[in-house]
C-alpha cells in the first residue's frame, strides 16, 4: 500500500521530493499522505469507496471489458466508452485512473510493454507527410479469425492521420489509389513523401539509388512529390508514423470484431474523427484536426489535369451494397435500383475526373453506370432520383448491358 511505504520511507529520512520520485508519486500526494494518521487514511479509503462517480453506471461493462481483455489501456476504455455508450462527459484521465482502480480491486493486472522514443524535429506546414504499413489479426463476429493489411498516412507538422484497410496484402496499385484517398481526405498533398525500404516500393538499391517499380514511378512523377526513403524502424526519420501504426492496433483494431471490409473502414474513419485526429497530441498538445484546419493551406493542391487510368490502368475498386450505393470517402452513392445481383461480384470502379464528378462503372473501361457530383461533406447519401424510379433504373442497367455487348458502343442510344 502507498501510504505505508510513504510512511516508511519518511521514517527512514527521505525527503517529500525523493519519496516522490521514489515511489513515482506526486508530492502533494505524498505531502497528504505524511499528513494523515492511519485511522484518517482508513476513513479516507472508506469514503473513495462509497463516493458516487461519473463512470459507476458503466463500471460492469467496464469491469467485463478488463475481464475478457486484460491488456485493455484506459485509453482504449475510453474511446470504447464513446463509440459504444454514447459517453463523453469525462476525461480521459479520469477514465485511466477508475480503470487503474478496478484493476485494483478486482486484481487484474496489466502487461506493460515497454516503448523507445525519439525526439525528432519538427517539420513546416504542408512539407512532409510519413507513410508506412501494418498487419494484425483480429476476431470475427463468426468466432474466426482474420489477418488484415493496412497502410497509415500522418502528416508530419499536425499529425493529421490517414488509415486505410485491405484483407490482402498490399500490391503497388492499391498504394497508389490510398495515395490518392489520402491526399482527398488531407484536401491537398505535401512536397514530400517519406517511406521505408519496403519491397512494395523498391526493388533494388545501389549505391544509394533508388529504383523504384515502374507503377509507383509513374504515378510519383505524375503527381510530383518528393520522395524519401529510410531504413525500417529508424526513428530519427519516421518515428512519427511508427507511432501511428502502433496507436492503430492497439487503440483501434484490438479486440475489435470484424464483419466486413467495408464496415472495418468505415469505422477506422469514424474512429479517426472521433479519436486519432481528434485527441490531443501528447507532443504538440493541440487537436491535429485543429492544426489540420490551418496546415491544409500550406499543402499543393492536387492536380486532376490528366486521366488517372493513363497513369494507372487500375482504378478505385469499392463494393456495390444491398441497397444499391457504393461508399466513397464517408459518403455514399447510389447506382442503379437494382444493380446489385446475390449471384454477382458487385463491384463497382470510381474515377474521379478533373470537375470533381465521380463516374461509377461495372468494369474498369467500361461505360458509365452512374456519375455524382463528388460532395466535400461527409455521411451523406448522394442519390440520383432517376435510380429510384424502376422504370428508369432497368433502362438504364438494360443500356449498359447492350452497351457492353457491342463493339460499335458509340452507335448505341
Amino acid at each position: 500500500m502507498k501510504y505505508a511505504e510513504v510512511r516508511k520511507l519518511q521514517d527512514q529520512g527521505f525527503s517529500m521530493n525523493a519519496i516522490a520520485k521514489k515511489l513515482k508519486m506526486s508530492r502533494n500526494t505524498v505531502k497528504e499522505y505524511i499528513g494523515m494518521e492511519p485511522e484518517e487514511f482508513e476513513d479516507f479509503l472508506v469514503s473513495l469507496r462509497t463516493r458516487s462517480k461519473k463512470l459507476d453506471p458503466f463500471r460492469d461493462e467496464i469491469f467485463k471489458w478488463l475481464q475478457e481483455h486484460p491488456d485493455l489501456t484506459g485509453a482504449q476504455v475510453y474511446d470504447w466508452l464513446e463509440e459504444r455508450m454514447q459517453f463523453n462527459e469525462t476525461a480521459e484521465n479520469t477514465v485511466r485512473n477508475y480503470v487503474k482502480e478496478l484493476r485494483e480491486i478486482y486484481h487484474i493486472p496489466k502487461t506493460v510493454r515497454q516503448r523507445e522514443y525519439a525526439s525528432i524535429p519538427e517539420s513546416f506546414p504542408g512539407q512532409q507527410a510519413q507513410v508506412d504499413f501494418g498487419q494484425t489479426v483480429v476476431e470475427t463476429i463468426a468466432d474466426g479469425r482474420k489477418h488484415l493489411y493496412f497502410i497509415a498516412f500522418i502528416l508530419s507538422h499536425s499529425r493529421y492521420k490517414y488509415v486505410e484497410w485491405l484483407d490482402r496484402p498490399f500490391r503497388t496499385s492499391d498504394v497508389v489509389r490510398c495515395h490518392e484517398n489520402a491526399f482527398a481526405y488531407y484536401e491537398g498533398m505535401p512536397v514530400e513523401m517519406v517511406y521505408d525500404q519496403d519491397a512494395l516500393l523498391a526493388v533494388s538499391e545501389n549505391a544509394g539509388d533508388l529504383i523504384l517499380t515502374a507503377t509507383f514511378t509513374k504515378y510519383q512523377a505524375a503527381r510530383g512529390f518528393q520522395i524519401y526513403l529510410c531504413r525500417k524502424s529508424d526513428p530519427e526519420s519516421k518515428g512519427k508514423v511508427e507511432q501511428v501504426v502502433k496507436f492503430v492496433k492497439y487503440n483501434f483494431s484490438k479486440h475489435r470484431l470484424f464483419e466486413t471490409l467495408d464496415n472495418w473502414n468505415d469505422a477506422c474513419l469514424a474512429w479517426l474523427n472521433r479519436t486519432g485526429n481528434h485527441k490531443v497530441h501528447h507532443n504538440i498538445k493541440k487537436r491535429p484536426s485543429e492544426v489540420h484546419a490551418l496546415e491544409k493551406q500550406h499543402l499543393r493542391n492536387v492536380s486532376t489535369s490528366y486521366l488517372f487510368e493513363d497513369v494507372l490502368p487500375i482504378t478505385i475498386t469499392r463494393n456495390i451494397q444491398k441497397d444499391n450505393v457504393v461508399r466513397y470517402l464517408q459518403n455514399r452513392y447510389s447506382v442503379p435500383t437494382g444493380t446489385y445481383q446475390e449471384a454477382s461480384a458487385n463491384k463497382a470502379y470510381l474515377q474521379v475526373t478533373e470537375d470533381q464528378t465521380l463516374l461509377i462503372r461495372l468494369k474498369p473501361t467500361g461505360p458509365v453506370l452512374a456519375q455524382h457530383a463528388l460532395s466535400l461533406e461527409k455521411g451523406l447519401v448522394i442519390s440520383d432520383p432517376l435510380h429510384r424510379e424502376k422504370k428508369e433504373s432497368t433502362r438504364s442497367l438494360l443500356v449498359h448491358q447492350l452497351t457492353e455487348a457491342f463493339s460499335d458502343k458509340a452507335g448505341i442510344q
